[in-house]
């Protein structure tokens, strides 16, 4: 086949170009808006000719809205402001639990504005029959969503346990009881990814932190499991089949009990829901573990308190070994820890700064998720929230790079 002339390579070089611009100034608008045309051009470097014909292609794509004028303290008439759409291409995330399920569609902006959570007793559940519940939890959203105007064009589920990045199988879960297991391609008509909660969970840190916060950090969470992520210079490290941050089965005491992962002395046998419980003398609970043990603790347990002590002696102990490695800016303590970090920073900082050798450790590196237990589920549905900003094609279809989330 002959090779395109010149002339045949240039619109696809000039749609490729705009398509960089469209993203550019949806940027500046998500990032710094309201803003007018005038200062969505200072900021993109681009001529208020170009950023005005492409605000008109978002506006009329239902990405941008226009709001009054946008004071500029400037003389003449001032430019109206712009914001992202309330309304239009949205976000759907869902959430697979050991207890519970969980749905959300969040708009353009990050603003979860439909969500449903349910329990559900999933360890040991087949996965066709958790993802048809899920996909019912699901169509109530979606209807709520739609009469909000909303419109998801993608969806993203969170699974606790270990994704192929190149397949998006759950190659293990654990605490599910799940391996090898493929997920449905598509849910209520929109394709369907499946990502590692502790990796959506920082997304989300990620994301709604803004510019202001740490773009090289240490996420650790919990639910039953205990996962974390690591984000290296504002981006996701996966490592090389998607499978890095199981701090759960890192060996805190070589010669410690069993885990059934296999290995003995890992974190989860000291910092993990059931070995919490046990210290506290609580039976495992079927229900909010989390908030038992915040009860009561709350209430003076003494323990409770030290089982909730002891295990963030072993949470500093496995993440001083990962800051050493990786020189993080910060720690930051998600999921159902940042519900009980009240009782489990200070060993956590005490360890830290005793095992931390690379350099002077501060304690306010270590920081607690304001996202709480909603991050995995917000992360899920920010994954096609961002591609929405970072590649508003407006006739393209959003590009997915594999079948698992990066």
């Amino acid at each position: 086949m002959p090779s395109p002339s010149s002339d045949e390579r240039r619109p696809a070089s000039q749609q490729g170009m705009r398509r960089q611009n469209l993203a550019l100034v949806l940027g500046a608008i998500a990032e710094h808006g309201p803003l007018s045309r005038a200062e969505v051009s200072v900021r993109t470097g681009l001529t208020r000719a170009a950023v005005s014909s492409l605000v008109v292609a978002l506006h009329k794509s239902g990405l941008v809205v226009e709001l009054g004028p946008a004071p500029s303290g400037r003389v003449g008439r001032p430019g109206n402001a712009l914001v992202l759409s309330s309304t239009g291409p949205a976000g759907l995330g869902l959430e697979v639990g050991v207890e519970h399920l969980a749905v959300c569609v969040a708009d353009l902006s990050g603003e979860i504005r439909a969500q449903a959570r349910v329990p559900a007793a999933n360890r040991g559940r087949p996965a066709d029959e958790v993802m048809a519940e899920l996909g019912r939890i699901a169509e109530g959203v979606l209807a709520e969503a739609a009469g909000l105007g909303l419109r998801p064009v993608g969806a993203v589920v969170a699974v606790p346990g270990l994704i192929d990045a190149a397949s998006g199988a759950v190659v293990h879960a654990a605490n599910l009881g799940w391996r090898g297991q493929r997920l449905p391609e598509s849910l209520l008509g929109l394709r369907l990814e499946a990502g590692n909660e502790a990796n959506l969970g920082a997304l989300a840190e990620l994301w709604h932190s803004g510019p202001g916060g740490p773009a090289d950090f240490v996420h650790v969470s919990a639910e039953s499991g205990i996962g974390a992520a690591l984000v290296v210079g504002g981006r996701l490290f996966q490592g090389a089949r998607g499978f890095a941050g199981e701090l759960g089965h890192v060996p805190v005491h070589p010669d410690g009990p069993a885990c059934p992962c296999g290995a003995r002395g890992c974190l989860e046998q000291y910092a993990g829901e059931g070995a919490v419980l046990a210290a506290a003398g609580l039976p495992e609970a079927s229900g909010d573990w989390v908030a038992l043990l915040a009860k009561h603790a709350a209430e003076g347990a003494a323990p409770v308190r030290e089982a909730l002590a002891q295990a963030g002696t072993a949470l500093g102990t496995a993440l001083a070994g990962a800051v050493n490695l990786v020189d993080p800016s910060a720690v930051v303590l998600g999921g159902a820890y940042a519900e009980l970090g009240e009782w489990l920073l200070p060993r956590m900082r005490g360890e830290l700064a005793a095992r931390v050798t690379v350099r002077p450790w501060e304690p306010e590196a270590l920081t607690v998720s304001k996202l709480g237990r909603r991050g995995p589920l917000l992360g899920a549905a920010l994954v096609t929230v961002r591609r929405v900003l970072d590649n508003p094609g407006l006739d393209d279809p959003l590009p997915v790079e594999s079948s698992g989330v990066s």
